[in-house]
């Protein structure tokens, strides 16, 4: 790789990290996703400064090109991200489900309650009109 190519991906790695960083600060990006970034950041920034470390890498782990290691690992990542993702959003549609069916309960005990006091309904207009 050719030292201005070298230093092209390094300053994209900064970049990358200072804006999470500054997600972090603003409080845009929740502690669980900011860990995640800035851990993926902070294995960006060596590599950029260093491919060498990449081709050791992939020796140590019997891979036979760099290229293959990365595209592995980024796959990795991904299928990390979208598997906790889905769970979370699992997780979320059941809180989602049963906060629905309280209000709905909810809502059937005001009714019942506005039922038995005698007093018309006060979302209803026409009730309780003595005209």
């Amino acid at each position: 790789m050719s030292v201005a190519a070298r230093i092209l991906v390094l300053v994209v790695a900064a970049i990358i990290l200072v804006f999470i960083l500054r997600l972090v600060g603003q409080r845009r990006l929740r502690s669980k996703y900011a860990l995640l970034w800035l851990l993926i950041g902070v294995l960006i920034v060596p590599i950029a400064a260093f491919p060498g470390i990449s081709d050791q890498v992939a020796d140590w782990l019997g891979v036979e090109s760099t290229p293959a290691l990365l595209l592995m690992m980024a796959s990795a990542v991904l299928l990390l991200i979208a598997i906790q993702y889905s769970w979370e959003l699992s997780r979320l549609e059941v809180r989602s489900r049963r906060l629905a069916e309280e209000v709905a309960l909810l809502g059937t005990r005001l009714d019942e309650a506005i039922g038995a006091s005698g007093r018309p309904d006060e979302r209803d207009p026409d009730a309780g009109d003595g005209d």
